[in-house]
């Protein structure tokens, strides 16, 4: 397996990737493949007059946990190695918070501790107070 790099992909698709890269010269093949470590979707997004610069970061296969794809060297257009540290920064910024995520998930394996800011913080008794008085309902009509 050769040396990791960050790259820039574009297939024979269309798709354009963003991936650590790894290539595998195989003796039994003539072509390389091309391993890519967790894959990604990134687009550069423009406001309507052409200012900004914000990336909107996605997975390239959206349903997959697995975190390595394998792609055969016939289905890639062009790569790139990427050096941009700010580019580089976003990939691993969204792979840690996926990670991250995805840890949290399974800690939590669905508990969620009750604060005081989710759900009713009243009783029902109270509840029937408070709606008896805003309505007005079982109040005894006044005299004239």
């Amino acid at each position: 397996m050769g040396e990791e790099f960050y790259s820039t992909i574009k297939l024979v698709s269309g798709e354009e990737i963003f991936a650590l890269v790894s290539v595998d010269h195989d003796d039994t093949n003539k072509d390389p493949i091309i391993v890519l470590q967790n894959p990604l979707i990134m687009k550069m997004i423009t406001n309507k007059n052409g200012i900004g610069g914000m990336v909107k970061v996605r997975k390239w296969i959206e349903f997959s946990d697995d975190d390595m794809f394998v792609i055969s060297y016939d289905k890639i257009l062009t790569m790139s190695e990427c050096k941009d540290d700010k580019i580089i920064a976003i990939y691993n910024n969204y792979i840690s918070d996926e990670l991250q995520d995805n840890i949290d998930l399974y800690k939590t394996q669905g508990k969620v501790k009750l604060t005081n800011k989710m759900g009713y913080v009243s009783s029902v008794e109270d509840a029937r107070k408070k709606f008896e008085v805003l309505f007005k309902i079982n109040q005894e009509p006044k005299e004239n």
